[in-house]
């Protein structure tokens, strides 16, 4: 899989660490951020992986800051990007089953080295239901166009 990973300078270590492990696994990567650990705000890298990510250059992305607050409100921001807040792999599992997510975000300050592995495999290997969700998903996606709740209120049930 094609992913887009990005880490501010909190994120740095643990980018590196999963980075190596995805590899292994034979995911091709494209990082942004901080790769040294020197000081790197975290919306430009949330900006650049989003971005990749709604144009199509890659198929998923990762983002990895202190919290993990930061970066989801700011990736969330960018058109078609559904990121989430990930702290174990119940999370990971949840947030694509149920809401597609394409962008899975960190708390590099929260989770430990040894879950965030497994977390992100979850993250990866869960496919989207679809179903009633494919139809609540049409609804983010006509808010985010700026229809607000009453187009989306007009969505069929599935």
């Amino acid at each position: 899989m094609r992913l887009a990973i990005g880490a501010d300078h909190r994120g740095t270590e643990m980018l590196k660490r999963l980075c190596d492990a995805l590899e292994k696994r034979g995911h091709e990567i494209e990082l942004f951020g901080s790769l040294n650990g020197q000081m790197y705000d975290y919306p430009d890298a949330a900006f650049q992986v989003a971005s990749a990510v709604s144009q199509g250059s890659a198929e998923r992305g990762i983002l990895i800051c202190g919290s993990g607050i930061g970066m989801s409100i700011a990736a969330n921001k960018v058109p078609h990007i559904r990121a989430a807040l990930i702290h174990d792999e119940l999370d990971a599992e949840i947030s694509r089953r149920h809401n597609d997510a394409n962008v899975l975000c960190l708390p590099a300050g929260l989770v430990g080295s040894q879950s965030v592995e497994r977390i992100v495999i979850t993250w990866l290997e869960t496919p989207f239901e679809g179903g009633r969700h494919a139809r609540r998903n049409q609804k983010i996606h006509l808010i985010e166009q700026g229809l607000g709740p009453d187009a989306a209120r007009d969505v069929q049930s599935a």
